[in-house]
């Protein structure tokens, strides 16, 4: 058992500590936050992740997993500290380093005996020798190594991600850090999750490398998904034959109308802006980001086309979140989609099941609903935004009769073309031939139903 500290509650901070604390090791979760603390505490958990609760307070009843506000007794009281605070970004693109920044002074402030300092937010390459810079201004004599553990979480499925991973990467400069971080990992190790021990600069560099290769082939595939439209193909049928190539792989390869939340836009931004300051030409992972951004404005283009004029139009959107089972609108499409509308003049009505709440504090002016067919009634076309798994079933003819007209637009492909038009809608999609009722289609008759559905992963 190792006594740790995790400095930062929110997202990363949060599954974290728990999920370590569930290994069996002693953690105490610190935040300057004190009304934080205390909901915790409590046993309120302001994040929505599936399973999280239940994890947090499993563990709190046993003693492995506390809360504070007293930043000076959590590190001073802790072999290994991690540091999980927020690195957003700035206009510029750069990252916002302060929370780290103000992290490692606070340790350097309170530490009084040898501590292992773990960065595992995300952070540029060379982070680990700004932190132990910022220490040893603090307090010169300190004993203490810094290591580089990048989280590798996808919101919706983050307990599961944490305690199955598709590996561990720990970056250190000494084999004694090394050591004391591989066996908070025990459990995992023992489980022969492949472990990547490197130096802090690959660590760093592992953590953006890989979330701009899964970025650029969402963009990848969402362009072309463009082609497709152009020339009559189906990107499900093309990406899963893309994706059978094993150098390729089927993960990531879903047209849709761009990737959102706090990771990909925010970790392409800093890797581009990486690589300028280092003086380094990087077309292509420049080109990502702006790929992104053209994704999305792509949907409201397909909606005007389907449409018209928004002005006094009343839309329906289903899904408001960038992503299923998570409550996260940061960098959501579904909010750029709002955002269009309402200052076109069109009436916006949606249902998600976890984001109104977050969705109605950033425009006030959004109608939230209590289910898909009271934000559907009298709507002039109906707008699939976030593939939640109620959506995927939903009683589709009575969704047909709540809306004023048979326009549906599926900014995420979860329906089958033929059976929408079968049952009356107007149906568009990405990079998929737009179908409307009575049109004839020469492959209905020969194509096996579900033989090029797209791989979900």
């Amino acid at each position: 058992m190792r006594r740790i500290c995790v400095m930062g509650t929110g997202y990363v901070g949060l599954v974290s500590g728990a999920c370590l604390a569930d290994f069996g090791n002693a953690v105490v979760a610190v935040d300057i936050d004190e009304t934080r603390v205390e909901l915790l505490r409590s046993g309120e958990v302001p994040i929505y992740e599936p399973g999280l609760e239940e994890l947090v307070d499993r563990n709190r009843e046993s003693g492995r997993l506390s809360f504070s506000s007293d930043v000076a007794f959590a590190i001073q009281s802790s072999e290994i500290v991690f540091i999980c605070v927020g690195t957003p970004s700035l206009p510029s693109g750069e990252v916002d380093m302060s929370f780290v920044h103000n992290a490692a002074r606070t340790i350097g402030q309170y530490m009084e005996d040898f501590k292992i300092v773990v960065n595992k937010s995300t952070v540029p390459v060379g982070t680990g020798d700004e932190v132990e810079q910022i220490i040893r201004k603090v307090r010169p004599d300190a004993d203490f190594d810094v290591v580089s553990n990048p989280e590798f979480l996808r919101e919706g499925s983050a307990i599961d991600d944490f305690m199955h991973p598709d590996r561990v990467v720990i970056g250190a400069g000494s084999q004694r850090a090394m050591e004391a971080v591989v066996d908070v990992y025990r459990p995992l190790y023992q489980n022969d999750t492949p472990m990547v021990l490197t130096g802090i600069q690959s660590a760093e560099m592992i953590k953006y490398a890989s979330n701009a290769l899964l970025a650029a082939k969402i963009s990848f595939i969402n362009e072309i998904a463009s082609v497709c439209e152009a020339y009559g193909a189906d990107v499900t049928a093309v990406a899963r034959g893309m994706g059978l190539d094993e150098r390729i792989g089927p993960r990531n390869l879903f047209a849709g109308a761009g990737y959102g939340g706090s990771c990909f836009p925010k970790d392409v931004q800093g890797l581009a802006a990486t690589a300028r300051r280092g003086e380094v030409d990087a077309p292509l992972i420049e080109a990502i980001d702006t790929s992104n951004v053209r994704q999305r404005r792509r949907m409201v283009d397909k909606l005007h086309h389907l449409v018209g004029d928004f002005s006094n139009k009343t839309i329906c959107l289903l899904g408001l979140s960038f992503k299923p089972d998570t409550d996260d609108i940061r960098e959501a499409p579904a909010l750029e989609m709002v955002a269009s509308l309402i200052e076109a003049g069109a009436t916006v009505k949606a249902y998600d099941p976890a984001a109104m709440e977050h969705s109605k504090q950033e425009h006030p002016d959004l109608i939230c609903c209590e289910d898909p067919y009271t934000a559907a009634q009298d709507a002039d076309a109906v707008v699939l935004m976030t593939e939640w798994n109620e959506f995927r079933n939903m009683d589709l003819p009575r969704l047909l009769d709540c809306a004023a007209t048979n326009r549906f637009l599926d900014c995420r492909n979860i329906y089958d073309p033929h059976e929408m038009v079968r049952l009356g809608f107007e149906y568009v999609s990405v990079g998929r031939v737009s179908r409307s009722p009575g049109e004839s289609d020469d492959t209905s008759s020969w194509m096996i139903p579900g033989r090029f559905s797209p791989i979900r992963t």
